[in-house]
């Protein structure tokens, strides 16, 4: 990468590292901190939970558009500003009908498809992928960070704290954005700017839809590995407190790998390559629903999948921005980010519908939701082919 490029990346890492903190650190306290409004109810916390991922997954399309025709910095701001108010009007809530106002309006600020477009614009192609595997550590370390943070800071604060922590942490990357980050491309022509017909095309698009249904996929996958993953822990005498001894050497033996695969790789995206990670994740899942579990077998497993996460989280939106029109990046990067948000939406009905399972067999569905992946995972690789064919059809 040339400096211009480290630049990009590290600033949106930044960026990325600062709002995505602040939105973790929420995740794990809500469902328990929610407890102390007059209104809880699973049903409102639920709410609480999806509704973030509603909004996201609602917008992101048309802030991509935004970002298309006004320019990546400007939407970006304005997402930030609007997750920043959302963030303090759920600090200063006082019921839980008025915290999921601002949860909803946290998802309004959808800006994820114009910071991947963002990156895509101010990077060349072979290095495309680099740029965005560093801002794709840079949310894997958000996250552990925000495992360990949130509770700490949910106990001095409350859950107001968070809230108003992760609004603070939204103001600070606005700096970045403006005056760190690399101006983008020019504006596209109103010649290229998508239309109504582009964008259901962009939508049906079977190499573009293969790629946002799979980072649906990927981050259900990581959603149900972290339902699994604490309790599966707690079984070696871990408390929740000391997860995070597991959690951050892990989070440095995948980036070893993420590393190794792409040097394997050389700024291309093979389809073997493709494979493999999703095998890695696929090995994960087989591992973890043997029975009885073994420390060291857990621990290499989740390794595995976050070597195989971690590429694969790098990898599709350059796919994405390679196969996506010129001018229509913003727009495709949206649908793409839509997919990956929605997620949030199923995450929310889970909660409320776990509370209509007994406990027996809720625990027999996590048991079988193993298996679930392992499908999810097999299935995975036809479309990769389709990806692979499609990326080599673009370059050339």
């Amino acid at each position: 990468m040339n400096a211009l490029e480290l630049r990009a990346a590290l600033a949106l890492a930044s960026v990325y590292v600062l709002r995505m903190m602040g939105l973790f650190m929420v995740m794990p306290v809500l469902a328990v901190a929610a407890m102390d409004y007059p209104d809880y109810s699973p049903l409102l916390v639920g709410l609480a939970v999806g509704g973030y991922g509603l909004t996201q997954a609602a917008l992101q399309i048309p802030m991509g558009m935004m970002s298309d025709k006004w320019g990546r910095k400007p939407v970006i701001l304005l997402g930030l500003s609007v997750f920043a108010i959302g963030s303090f009007v759920a600090a200063y809530a006082d019921s839980m009908a008025l915290m999921i106002v601002g949860r909803i309006l946290q998802g309004a600020g959808a800006i994820a498809g114009a910071i991947m477009a963002l990156a895509t614009d101010v990077s060349r192609e072979s290095q495309r992928a680099k740029v965005l595997a560093i801002i794709g550590i840079a949310i894997g370390f958000s996250f552990y960070l925000a495992v360990i943070l949130g509770p700490l800071i949910a106990n001095s604060f409350g859950l107001a704290g968070v809230f108003a922590i992760t609004g603070i942490l939204a103001l600070m990357c606005m700096p970045l954005v403006k005056w760190v980050v690399p101006n983008g491309e020019a504006l596209s022509s109103g010649d290229t700017l998508p239309q109504k017909g582009q964008l259901a095309r962009l939508v049906f698009s079977s190499q573009l839809w293969r790629l946002n249904v799979s980072v649906m996929v990927l981050h259900m996958l990581i959603t149900l590995l972290f339902v699994q993953l604490p309790i599966t822990l707690l079984h070696f005498d871990m408390t929740l407190e000391s997860h995070w001894t597991v959690y951050l050497p892990v989070l440095g033996a995948s980036i070893v790998g993420l590393i190794i695969m792409m040097g394997i790789a050389r700024g291309r995206t093979p389809k073997s390559l493709l494979f493999i990670g999703v095998a890695l994740m696929g090995i994960a899942f087989l591992t973890l629903s043997a029975e009885p579990h073994n420390w060291w077998a857990v621990t290499i497993a989740v390794v595995l999948f976050f070597t195989g996460f971690n590429y694969l989280e790098a990898n599709f939106p350059a796919l994405v921005s390679s196969i996506a029109p010129a001018g229509q990046k913003g727009t495709a990067m949206g649908i793409y980010a839509s997919f990956q948000v929605f997620w949030c939406v199923l995450r929310g009905y889970a909660f409320w519908a776990r509370y209509r399972l007994l406990v027996a067999r809720h625990c027999l569905c996590c048991r079988r939701c193993q298996y679930i992946d392992l499908v999810c995972c097999i299935v995975w690789y036809e479309g990769s082919e389709s990806c692979e064919a499609s990326h080599d059809a673009s370059v050339t």
